[in-house]
């Protein structure tokens, strides 16, 4: 597309569409970088995200005297604060990948009646490029720590448990694989095949994970260099009480004065921390797709 007609195309663009996505937009490209960078995204990139994402669109409910703006922001808002509350208790996002879902949902909102579902298919693509995206992470993390990476397979692969649950799968695969030659339906067939296939593929992705984790993405670091939110891989007790552990779902700036205290009485050293995988640079490029090609699925379809 030459420049002028393409400077006449964002001309064109209404400013209540045209605002919100050039912020977002930079907060992504903001919050890409310090994920990638310090494996964590600052706070006041992620409450001024969503405090914006509020102002500017109740700055639209009131020029253009339209309630339906600051109600898709809240909508969004909640959408996205359930959705990143349960991917962070369950252990998928960090502090700083939910904060900056929530002021997404903010920013851009979700308005049921023009049918608007710009967020809907952000959703569906980052599913797809977070799925790619955290497999090509893990394989360069695997690369790039080889030598690790094969002893903890080797060392998660002769753990009894794992040994124990290895010979349930197998078991498991053995029946399935039998009832499937026995059958005389061929769909039945191909049912209880797929079954025993993936019960034995999943087993043994499981144990890859695990051990991409242990080799990958756990690392000892001082107490006075933890950021709130940071996920402690190992327990932590001083005097026999609890300090802080990986229940706690992230660390508290209460609990990092505690360790600093203790780490200058001799009473702690170095803390093992887990590192995710910085989600947010995924975030950045299923928001790009959709603003380029919209839903990826159709587009695949």
């Amino acid at each position: 597309m030459p420049i002028d007609a393409l400077v006449q195309y964002i001309e064109n663009i209404p400013l209540i569409i045209l605002i919100p996505h050039i912020l977002t937009f930079l907060v992504l490209l903001i919050g890409s970088y310090t994920d990638i960078r310090t494996r964590e995204v600052p706070d006041w990139v992620n409450f001024g995200f969503i405090g914006a994402g509020f102002g500017i669109n109740l700055l639209f409910s009131v020029i253009y005297w339209k309630i339906n703006f600051i109600v898709a922001s809240i909508i969004g808002f909640g959408i996205f604060f359930i959705l990143a509350l349960v991917m962070f208790y369950a252990g998928q996002w960090g502090g700083g990948d939910s904060k900056i879902l929530m002021g997404l949902g903010a920013m851009i909102g979700i308005d049921f009646f023009p049918g608007n579902f710009f967020l809907a298919w952000f959703l569906i693509n980052a599913l797809i490029v977070g799925a790619l995206y955290g497999i090509l992470w893990s394989i360069v993390s695997i690369i790039k720590n080889k030598k690790k990476f094969l002893k903890s397979l080797k060392k998660n692969l002769s753990n009894k448990k794992v040994m124990a649950i290895k010979k349930l799968i197998l078991a498991l695969f053995a029946i399935l694989a039998l009832a499937a030659i026995l059958t005389p339906d061929n769909i039945a067939r191909l049912i209880l095949l797929y079954l025993a296939f993936i019960s034995v593929i999943t087993f043994y992705i499981w144990i890859v994970v695990k051990s991409v984790e242990s080799a990958c993405m756990l690392k000892y670091v001082l107490p006075r260099q933890l950021t709130e939110g940071d996920w402690i891989a190992k327990e932590i007790k001083i005097d026999g009480k609890y300090v802080t552990g990986p229940k706690d779902l992230g660390i508290e700036k209460k609990n990092i004065k505690k360790l600093i205290e203790f780490y200058k009485k001799g009473k702690v050293r170095k803390i093992l921390i887990k590192e995710g995988i910085p989600f947010v640079p995924s975030f950045f490029i299923a928001y790009i797709i959709t603003l380029i090609f919209g839903n990826l699925v159709f587009l695949l379809i």
